[in-house]
């Protein structure tokens, strides 16, 4: 049975990637564990588990906000945090799975393919596509820039007017575990619709909420993905 470490394994990315897994081996330490703000932990934990696979999904990612106020944190987990990830895979030759994000798009026209243009409109999308810029330097890797959300979703409004290719994360940790041999980058989303809609479908008391009423941090309006990338790959 093939080995997979993960960083990230407080999270709830992580948490559903075990809960659904049933072919690998797969070890989640918690930060306090494999604190990857310290190359050292990292080098530790492969040296130690010695894994077939490292999903790199720890990261800073909400409040939102946070990004604007407190980019140290930012900088030192996403960015550094990822260096220091790809450093040791590279050390130890360790295949690289790297958990992005859509939000790495502009977020204006939508349906966007894996070799569009990159141009972020916050700092928390900033900071995922630093990590991008690492992983991009290692050959032995793969991005999956995934739309997720949690489930149940952790909002009590939903955007009306943000549109994206969004799954709950328990879906994306199945198609994630099916793409592990797999190089470069690939969208991995769901069906094109707003974040609001998405949401209404499984529950029904959701609020409406507007991008003209979020003030403390820039959102786009469409982040639909191209995922013919994803469904021929696992078509297979």
């Amino acid at each position: 049975m093939k080995k997979i470490l993960m960083s990230g394994g407080n999270g709830s990315f992580a948490k559903q990637l075990l809960k659904v897994n049933n072919k690998f081996d797969i070890i989640a330490p918690s930060k306090k564990e494999m604190d990857i703000t310290k190359i050292e932990d990292v080098d530790f934990g492969v040296g130690y588990y010695k894994p077939d696979y490292f999903i790199h999904s720890g990261a800073f990612v909400r409040p939102m906000k946070l990004h604007n106020t407190n980019p140290e944190k930012s900088i030192k987990t996403n960015i550094i945090g990822t260096s220091n990830v790809v450093l040791t895979c590279i050390k130890h030759k360790i295949k690289l799975i790297y958990i992005s994000t859509d939000y790495v798009y502009p977020g204006d026209n939508g349906n966007y393919k894996e070799t569009d243009s990159l141009l972020p409109i916050n700092k928390y999308a900033w900071s995922k596509l630093g990590g991008e810029c690492a992983v991009r330097l290692y050959d032995n890797s793969l991005i999956l820039r995934i739309s997720m959300t949690n489930k149940p979703f952790p909002h009590k409004k939903a955007l009306v007017d943000c549109y994206r290719s969004i799954l709950f994360d328990e879906e994306a940790s199945k198609i994630t575990l099916n793409l592990l041999d797999e190089f470069g980058v690939i969208n991995v989303g769901g069906e094109s619709k707003s974040i609001y809609e998405f949401v209404k479908s499984y529950e029904p008391k959701i609020e409406k909420i507007y991008l003209n009423d979020i003030k403390d941090v820039d959102m786009p309006s469409n982040l639909t993905m191209n995922t013919k990338k994803m469904k021929d790959t696992l078509g297979k």
